[in-house]
């Protein structure tokens, strides 16, 4: 007797065009999956190279921030709130702009600068009282030249020569000296042990002409030591704003502050910032006019690592 096949015995037996089809739907669906994963592994290794590299950058510009040899272009903002001062019941305050410039070599000047002009405005006591004065103060700068003799690099050792100006900007006389000053400067920064750096900064202005008959004649050495050290992830400490003041003048005051402060170099929204703070205290002070006892320094610094003037 002849089997008759039903329907039913059709459907439960697949073809091999539909054994192929779910063949190539599985491998379609294994290479998709394969390829998902490995653009994740891709992902995440880059996303780690970053986050290296960026850690890597942070730590070397949480040196070069407090260097004035640095070819580093930055625009700096300051406040330093002083609550206590010497022969004086009054807490004076200074808000403080300086960008620093860096210069690449030109065709008619071979040698690299670095620009760091300072403006300031300044709460300054007026006596012995509470009563204070605000207005702007002397604009302040120099211009280095980087030395690129001898060749210091193996010593990790870098100096800058060059001229510091004063221009009598001040509104008030309390917040300046009345008179255009005109001098030396200088810098050095070693960096030959791991992670610490150690560097000076040297001015003295001097004056040569005045705004006003009773301007008292300048000439005074900013001198300016300091250090940093590195801790990782950008963090570090430091003890760099302090400038002694030696008035080479007879009966003109000499202060001599030290400070210690922490900060940290972050990226946010691919720039680069450095944020710190630091405390001042007046280690010593030979002066008869109203003089910091303590200050606190608050910073927040805009830095573009890439950009060079003239580059």
């Amino acid at each position: 007797m002849r089997q008759v096949s039903t329907p039913a015995a059709h459907q439960r037996r697949p073809s091999a065009a539909g054994i192929a089809r779910c063949r190539l739907g599985i491998l379609l669906v294994s290479v998709l999956l394969a390829a998902l994963a490995q653009t994740g592994r891709a992902a995440a290794t880059s996303s780690r190279l970053n986050d290296a590299q960026t850690e890597l950058e942070e730590d070397k510009l949480s040196e070069e921030v407090n260097d004035p040899t640095a070819m580093l272009t930055q625009l700096r903002l300051f406040e330093f709130y002083t609550p206590e001062n010497f022969r004086s019941q009054a807490q004076t305050n200074v808000a403080l702009v300086q960008p620093i410039i860096p210069i690449a070599r030109l065709s008619l000047l071979p040698v690299e600068q670095i620009i760091r002009p300072t403006v300031k405005l300044s709460t300054t006591a007026t006596g012995p009282g509470a009563h204070t004065v605000t207005g702007m103060s002397d604009i302040q700068l120099y211009d280095l030249f980087q030395s690129q003799w001898p060749h210091l690099e193996r010593w990790n050792l870098r100096w800058a020569i060059g001229t510091t100006f004063v221009f009598p900007t001040a509104t008030d006389r309390k917040n300046g000296a009345g008179a255009w000053q005109i001098g030396p400067a200088a810098a050095l920064a070693f960096a030959g042990v791991p992670n610490l750096w150690v560097g000076l900064l040297v001015q003295n202005p001097i004056s040569f002409a005045y705004t006003r008959s009773d301007a008292i004649p300048q000439n005074t050495m900013l001198f300016q030591p300091g250090f940093s050290y590195r801790l990782g992830h950008g963090w570090y400490v430091k003890s760099t704003d302090s400038v002694w003041t030696i008035n080479w003048r007879h009966g003109t005051p000499t202060t001599i502050p030290v400070s210690f402060g922490v900060g940290k170099i972050s990226q946010l929204e691919g720039q680069m910032v450095d944020t710190w703070v630091s405390g001042e205290r007046m280690a010593y002070e030979q002066s008869t006019a109203v003089t910091p006892m303590w200050t606190v320094r608050f910073g927040l610094n805009f830095i573009f690592p890439e950009f060079v003037l003239g580059r």
